[in-house]
């Protein structure tokens, strides 16, 4: 396996106690795999998360592409602030917003996206209830079929937007993003008046870099990719778990509930 490419961003400094602390999920603080239920969170990253934490005041979220319900599942017992599918859902100590319920269009697309993954060995369908994402890592000869797919289904649909990302397309009501979700978190405690800091991997983590700039923050590139708001870069997710000091390796751990 090669090595990811060196970061071209500075190293970013330590956590520090004053921190209001942003974290994406897939390709940030966990690594890829095939299938989004087949990541592994290492042995001990929820309970470095929790007393992470607790260090910060309880000001530290998860901004993620992953419903709230499904980061829920991944990380139980832990149940954090966050922010999912890409800012449709939040959740902060004082309320909840969940993302609206799919319509009959939407089930009917979703189902036939999932007859067409079943022709693209490897490919999947992510049921997001409230949209679908179409899945290629496993199945790159797929990626124009699958986007082609999204582009139709998108025809079908009003008010409903793309997002695209690696390896992946969502279709998603429009509406909300990471950086409109980080703004809202930090405007009330504990994240309010706090250095805000965001490390992200993806295109759609780009808005939440910004917002972060926007107000001095501390925005952290992980990965190699040349593009981006982003001050400084991390390596990969072992880098950025290091980082936190929490654990690096993920030969030993679990895919949640």
């Amino acid at each position: 396996m090669h090595a990811p490419p060196a970061p071209r961003r500075p190293r970013p400094g330590l956590p520090e106690d004053g921190w209001a602390l942003f974290l994406d999920v897939d390709g940030c603080l966990l690594e890829f795999a095939d299938a989004p239920d087949r990541v592994i969170v290492p042995l001990g990253l929820r309970e470095c998360l929790h007393a992470l934490s607790e260090r910060l005041g309880g000001a530290l979220a998860l901004v993620s592409g992953r419903s709230l319900e499904a980061l829920d599942d991944l990380f139980w017992p832990l149940r954090l602030p966050a922010a999912g599918l890409h800012g449709l859902e939040r959740r902060s100590r004082n309320a909840e917003h969940r993302a609206p319920i799919a319509t009959h269009v939407l089930r009917r697309l979703c189902a036939q996206a999932e007859t067409l993954a079943i022709e693209h060995r490897g490919a999947m369908v992510e049921n997001k209830r409230a949209g679908f994402a179409l899945h290629w890592r496993a199945a790159p000869g797929a990626a124009n079929a699958m986007r082609a797919f999204a582009d139709h289904a998108l025809s079908q649909l009003t008010g409903y937007r793309l997002q695209h990302g690696d390896h992946v397309v969502e279709l998603l009501p429009v509406g909300g993003d990471k950086g409109g979700s980080i703004e809202a978190f930090l405007q009330e405690a504990p994240f309010a008046g706090r250095h805000p800091v965001f490390a992200g991997d993806d295109l759609t983590d780009e808005s939440g870099f910004r917002v972060v700039n926007a107000h001095g923050g501390t925005s952290v590139l992980v990965g190699g990719r040349t593009e981006s708001a982003a001050d400084f870069g991390l390596r990969d997710p072992a880098d950025v778990r290091a980082w936190l000091g929490m654990p690096a390796t993920v030969n030993e751990g679990d895919r949640g509930r």
